[in-house]
């Protein structure tokens, strides 16, 4: 607990214009991992186009690397495509004194670049007394697909924090 500066959960929303590894569709999911931690969503069934909406909750340590799988009964899984983000906009902002601020506010925004995975500009926000991150991650390593994130850092009492 000593180490520990806090959690962050990572509500995988959904997929978009995923690749098709099977005959004519896939059989999608996310794994999340963080050094030695690796969490996955649930397996949505022929759709390139799922909805997941799970929440993984990570102890940070350093970066993850978000990967797409295709589940497959008989074969080893496929790679659907992999993408990193970037916590460190998101830690930064959570260091900062918002109380007060009102609801929705804009904290800074992630403009998308040949540096990271982002498909579109990923704004940081005060959102009900947390700090959140909505992204859309452009997957690489295949021909097509996006995956929408949202990052929340959450506070444990006892750890030593930010």
């Amino acid at each position: 607990m000593e180490n520990l500066l806090g959690l962050l959960r990572i509500h995988v929303q959904r997929g978009v214009n995923l690749a098709v590894r099977d005959v004519v569709s896939s059989d999608p999911y996310v794994v999340i991992r963080m050094g030695k931690q690796k969490l996955k969503t649930r397996v949505i069934k022929k759709n390139v186009n799922p909805e997941w909406n799970d929440d993984l909750t990570l102890s940070i340590a350093d970066l993850s690397l978000p990967t797409v799988y295709d589940r497959d009964t008989f074969s080893l899984d496929d790679k659907m495509g992999d993408a990193e983000f970037e916590i460190g906009p998101l830690v930064n902002a959570v260091k900062m004194s918002l109380e007060g601020h009102p609801n929705g506010t804009i904290i800074t925004k992630v403009q998308p670049s040949r540096q990271n995975c982002l498909s579109q500009e990923s704004c940081i926000i005060w959102n009900n007394g947390k700090v959140v991150q909505d992204m859309f991650l452009r997957l690489r390593n295949v021909e097509t697909g996006e995956v929408e994130l949202q990052l929340e850092w959450i506070h444990v009492p006892g750890s030593r924090g930010l």
